[in-house]
């Protein structure tokens, strides 16, 4: 098995130009990780991202004071949509007091009915079945991963009892790789069996199941839809990661990937279509971030009622260096909801050596509605 260094070691200040590699594994193949065991190299940085009626594409624009998302609007269209009032209100609460203006995030489209955030906050277990070293996902056996994520959820609900707790299983179905591959994308996808057996593994607890890709050389154009037969299940979810977004041919791991608003919009164009096509529930999409430079015109991403937007705060350091990260990627340039990730191992290496407490991460503007341990 061959590995390489990993990229999501968070940095003091806003670093755009630091980019340290995630571990690569083989199965006959070289696949790069995230895990936060093996990232030896890492620096102090954070890998933190229409609806259709009548035949035709509904776009209904609105400009905030502090931003300008293109907004989709239920309202206007005369789709089912969730209570109103009881949505404004759990958003005012996630916003934990910020008076800037910026949270909540003014304007975004009411979800449609079935819309898990902000009702519930989803705590997921990230990685792949292939490897122990990119996740806690792949680390354990099932049922004492089972054990561990049950004692988190546990631990969440009892920190926020206003709050459901949904569990979820954060899977890197498409992983970046240093090697160009067969078709020159520089990305490994995993094979329809290890998805079925993540599938079968949330089944034992009600989880739902995000799909991550990093695409490397690749696009999400390319590889959202391959995934289309898990995407129109109910409870299968996507994630994009644009560490591993390599848009001027970078091998990944080597420099800090990047993408677009036009990235993310074509990912909840591409959900949008499920929704309808399949009457299904809204979805969500996950997108990881940990440097200014990894998502660029966040102010251009459109707002869907169909799918819901959670930029995660990705990367691992100290407490402090963590919060100042999130304030700086998350927090100052606002989408819709928030996200955090935990790495039980290298959120340990610098002092004072532990992980942030779901109190303490409460306590944080806006409070994150998905958290995420690796």
């Amino acid at each position: 098995m061959e590995e390489a260094p990993e990229t999501s070691q968070l940095k003091p200040g806003k670093m755009n130009n630091h980019f340290i590699p995630v571990c690569l594994l083989f199965l006959g193949c070289v696949v790069i990780s995230c895990n936060p065991a093996d990232q030896q190299q890492k620096s102090n940085n954070f890998s933190m991202n229409s609806i259709v009626a009548a035949g035709k594409d509904i776009r209904i624009g609105h400009l905030s004071p502090t931003i300008s998302h293109q907004i989709i609007d239920s309202t206007k269209v005369g789709v089912t949509v969730i209570d109103t009032m009881a949505y404004r209100n759990k958003l005012k609460a996630l916003a934990n007091g910020d008076t800037t203006g910026l949270w909540p995030v003014k304007k975004q489209p009411y979800p449609l009915k079935g819309a898990i955030l902000p009702f519930k906050r989803i705590v997921a277990y990230y990685g792949n079945l292939y490897s122990k070293r990119m996740g806690i996902l792949g680390e354990y056996p099932p049922k004492k991963m089972w054990e561990r994520l049950n004692r988190e959820v546990k631990t969440w609900q009892e920190t926020d009892t206003t709050t459901p707790v949904q569990p979820a299983l954060h899977y890197i179905a498409v992983v970046a790789q240093r090697d160009s591959m067969r078709d020159g994308r520089y990305c490994l996808r995993m094979p329809d069996s290890q998805i079925d057996s993540v599938l079968r593994i949330a089944k034992m607890g009600n989880a739902i199941v995000f799909l991550d890709l990093q695409v490397g050389h690749s696009n999400v154009k390319y590889e959202v839809p391959l995934l289309n037969k898990y995407l129109r299940m109910p409870q299968v979810h996507l994630s994009i990661d644009p560490e591993f977004s390599m848009k001027e041919n970078q091998i990944p791991g080597r420099k800090i990937g990047t993408m677009n608003a036009n990235d993310i919009n074509f990912c909840t164009e591409y959900l949008t279509k499920l929704v309808k096509e399949h009457n299904l529930n809204p979805k969500i999409l996950i997108v990881h971030r940990f440097t200014q430079g990894m998502v660029r015109n966040y102010q251009h991403i459109i707002l869907r009622p169909e799918v819901q937007i959670v930029m995660n705060m990705d990367g691992w350091g100290g407490p402090a260096l963590k919060r100042s990260s999130y304030t700086d990627y998350i927090y100052q340039e606002p989408v819709q909801f928030t996200g955090f990730k935990l790495f039980y191992k290298n959120d340990l290496k610098k002092p004072p050596h532990r992980l942030l407490t779901p109190t303490e991460l409460m306590q944080l503007k806006p409070q994150p509605i998905y958290i995420q341990y690796q």
